[in-house]
């Protein structure tokens, strides 16, 4: 199990990342990370909900008018 250990940075709090959770999150400084709320606690990701959601609409679209997309592609 890995943990965040918690720091103040200013006047705010930070949170400090072991390397090997960077490591296996694909990230490092500068990066964001989005946090979303489930019910058995905190999910951490590289990876924006909303984003995620509006691609998986554009997959759709894009396989309901795949025959459409070929012709133009022509």
């Amino acid at each position: 199990m890995l943990k965040l250990k918690l720091t103040t940075v200013g006047t705010s709090t930070g949170a400090i990342v072991p390397k090997e959770m960077l490591a296996r999150l694909k990230v490092g400084r500068g990066d964001t990370l989005f946090v979303t709320e489930t019910p058995s606690g905190y999910l951490l990701t590289p990876y924006d909900p909303a984003v995620e959601e509006q691609l998986e609409l554009g997959r759709e679209f894009m396989k309901e008018y795949r025959e459409t997309f070929r012709a133009l592609a022509k």
